[in-house]
């Protein structure tokens, strides 16, 4: 793969009109414009992230998540293109300097797909097909149809949110950058090559779609003709990654002292393990002089993301030959400095062993999970059968952008889940509510 190919500006979906465009240099500062003007994205502020929403503690929605992991992917990638054009001085006058807006603006949608209850939402909906009710469904479907709802994964939802023509919506949906579109891709192939990790990067109906790009920006097929569709990861995905790796863990610590989970000490000790002993002397002095705990912590979490940043950028920099040639293995987070890297996967252990794991957590997943089995299998029954009384009654919920009615079974259960996933947390527990007569419009 090559820099000038990979970093295009032509949008999807009005590839007519890119020659016609004068001011090319800021396309991906409009990708982040369009998507902070959007109502999916305004939805991501009551969409659980880790913790239960709300609280008389503000902790971190989906919203606020999406936010930082811009201000983080757009720094990762500002050094990047920094780095890479020292490192290639003839790509000067090339858009390798629009990576830091590329990355951000794919941070910002990374998460649009993502159902309500966060990974629970998930995990209900593709459960509800391969362990539930819709287990009778598997015999009408192919078995490429029937892979996509029971592997369903929001990067792939996120991928077809802004890609797919809804009805009365223009072609090309969010008519967003190649680039943008590319990089928020983490898994480059179908579902049918997901197996137990439940990770995919487009359903079958957005396929041709990833194609196009990927043909477009010259990313590495994989696969060859008559195989399930793979392609080589989109070098700036890794950035992408990275930067949201960075932003949970940093991050649900940070939640996790707010809400007493974990100790101040604890907290302290998590952060100073990524430091040297030359900068904890330093950040010792500086902590000396903030007398506010929170100030405190919050100072140690952002001196940690600063040195997760610059190691990633190292990584990234060193390995872009095989990055490029698509032979690059893992994450960028696995490839740091060892002392970093043992510094993060303390905090991956302890976040599993005390926030992930705690009651409240746990509540909040047990109670989305119920919220969206219920509302999936009504609504399935509903676009299976239209005819009955109460189906008209759920069908007539539904928005008129999704194609409740498409003339396949497998349209009608992708338009389902694309107004389920489109759902946010208060709309999909007061909907449930409603439907199980526990809450009455006033009268």
């Amino acid at each position: 793969m090559n820099w000038q190919q990979l970093i295009s500006n032509k949008r999807f979906g009005l590839e007519h009109l890119h020659e016609l465009r004068k001011d090319d240099r800021t396309e991906f500062q409009r990708d982040y414009d369009r998507l902070v003007f959007s109502a999916p994205f305004r939805r991501l502020q009551n969409k659980t992230q880790v913790f239960p929403l709300p609280g008389s503690i503000f902790v971190h929605n989906r919203l606020t998540h999406s936010l930082e992991v811009s201000c983080v992917g757009r720094s990762l990638g500002n050094e990047v293109s920094q780095r890479l054009l020292e490192k290639h001085p003839e790509q000067a006058n090339t858009h390798l300097s629009e990576i830091g807006a590329i990355v951000s603006a794919a941070c910002l949608a990374h998460d649009l797909g993502n159902p309500p209850f966060g990974h629970s939402g998930e995990k209900a909906i593709g459960t509800y097909f391969s362990e539930g009710k819709g287990q009778i469904l598997k015999d009408m479907l192919t078995p490429e149809e029937w892979n996509d709802i029971i592997h369903f994964e929001g990067n792939a939802n996120a991928f077809r949110l802004l890609t797919h023509q809804f009805k009365g919506r223009r072609q090309g949906g969010f008519v967003m950058t190649y680039s943008t579109l590319a990089s928020i891709v983490k898994y480059p192939y179908s579902s049918v090559l997901a197996g137990k990790k439940q990770k995919f990067g487009f359903f079958i109906t957005e396929e041709e779609y990833f194609k196009k790009i990927a043909d477009e920006l010259g990313i590495i097929r994989l696969s060859k003709d008559g195989e399930p569709v793979r392609y080589a990861r989109y070098p700036l995905v890794y950035l992408v990654e990275a930067a949201d790796d960075i932003c949970y863990q940093m991050m649900d610590i940070e939640d996790a002292h707010k809400l007493k989970i974990l100790t101040t000490e604890e907290t302290k000790q998590l952060y100073r393990g990524f430091l040297s002993k030359e900068r904890l002397e330093r950040t010792d002095m500086i902590c000396s002089m903030v007398t506010d705990t929170n100030e405190q912590i919050a100072y140690l979490r952002s001196t940690a993301i600063g040195i997760l940043v610059k190691e990633c950028t190292r990584v990234f920099v060193e390995n872009e030959e095989s990055i490029l040639d698509g032979t690059f293995t893992g994450q960028l987070i696995s490839h740091l400095d060892e002392h970093v890297r043992k510094a993060y996967e303390t905090c991956s252990e302890t976040a599993f062993k005390r926030i992930y794991c705690s009651k409240d957590v746990v509540d909040i997943e047990l109670a989305g999970y119920q919220v969206i089995s219920t509302l999936t299998d009504l609504m399935i029954e509903a676009v299976r059968y239209p005819e009955k009384a109460y189906s008209q009654l759920l069908i007539n919920r539904v928005s008129t952008q999704y194609d409740i009615s498409a003339p396949t079974l497998y349209g009608r259960i992708i338009a389902v889940l694309d107004y389920i996933s489109g759902m946010t947390d208060v709309y999909a527990l007061d909907l449930y509510r409603k439907i199980n007569g526990n809450s009455l419009p006033a009268v």
